[in-house]
């Protein structure tokens, strides 16, 4: 018998395999897919307190190992969210995961405080946003302006608060101890790093925004990496997020110190990536001996 049930925040999730906010939406297109109550959690599309149309333009663009994407947090708000998404998500026997974005720190803590009266589990919070009041620095570059909205955003919820880390902080050490310190229950890394991409017959960027996110399979030595760095500086679960697209990489960050995954762009390449890599996680602590994932946490 093996046991896959993580405690993160004191919220049991039956397995550590997450889908990471952008790249599942909401769940309903995977659900023709597979049963859904299969995954340990569902992370939500960024959501921001209003709607938001997002970027004009190319939005996804796919490079040598990986993917670019300029999405701008194309969502339906938080109150058609709670209105018209939620309720299918209640259905599903996982745990919710409200991932929240937004410009100030006036619109992060509007967000929050609507979601604190719904049936959602975990806030992440998505500090990758550009901070309008900073000159359009994101709120993730600076360990300084994390803790501010992180210290905010703390004082108002009602649901565990999970910060998700910009790859791009000026040094992601100190950003976590910093979002620790400010009051974060947990941390989820990275985001996506930013890169660009170049029509070289269009003399142009590929994106209007000219700067792009940046995620897949190339990414994940770095995040890894990061990961593994973050969880020796901190005593707060962590969420590893970057790369994963079999059970191995899920084992390599749970092995760094992860007590979670979220798998995100290998959502693309196969809709039922979720499942096999719940799958060969089991069969490789089956094979291993392995009864808990606690035996070979932050082991390396």
């Amino acid at each position: 018998m093996i046991d896959m049930k993580v405690n993160i925040c004191n919220i049991e999730f039956k397995n550590p395999v997450i889908a990471a906010s952008g790249t599942f939406g909401f769940g309903q297109e995977y659900n023709e897919y597979f049963c859904l109550s299969r995954l340990g959690g569902i992370c939500t599309k960024g959501l921001t307190l209003y709607e938001k149309e997002g970027n004009k333009g190319i939005r996804i663009h796919e490079t040598t190992g990986g993917l670019l994407n300029s999405i701008g947090l194309q969502n339906p708000g938080i109150d058609k969210f709670i209105r018209e998404e939620l309720p299918f998500l209640e259905k599903q026997d996982t745990i919710i995961i409200a991932n929240v974005g937004g410009s100030s720190i006036e619109e992060y803590i509007g967000a929050v405080e609507k979601l604190n009266e719904t049936s959602i589990d975990i806030i992440e919070l998505n500090i990758s946003c550009p901070n309008v009041k900073e000159g359009g620095m994101a709120f993730g570059i600076k360990s300084e302006i994390a803790y501010e909205v992180v210290l905010e955003v703390r004082q108002v919820r009602k649901k565990p608060l999970i910060v998700k880390l910009s790859p791009n902080a000026e040094n992601i050490v100190h950003m976590a101890e910093s979002c620790v310190k400010a009051g974060a229950d947990g941390l989820s890394l990275v985001n996506t790093f930013s890169g660009m991409a170049i029509d070289i017959y269009g003399r142009k960027p590929v994106f209007d925004n000219i700067i792009a996110g940046l995620s897949g399979p190339c990414i994940k030595p770095i995040a890894l990496r990061m990961v593994y760095e973050v969880a020796r500086a901190v005593d707060v679960p962590i969420i590893g997020i970057g790369g994963i697209v079999d059970y191995k990489d899920a084992i390599e960050y749970i092995m760094a110190g992860a007590w979670a995954v979220q798998i995100g762009s290998g959502n693309f390449i196969n809709p039922t990536l979720s499942l096999d890599v719940i799958q060969g996680m089991e069969r490789f602590m089956l094979d291993q001996g392995i009864k808990s994932l606690e035996e070979i946490r932050g082991v390396i």
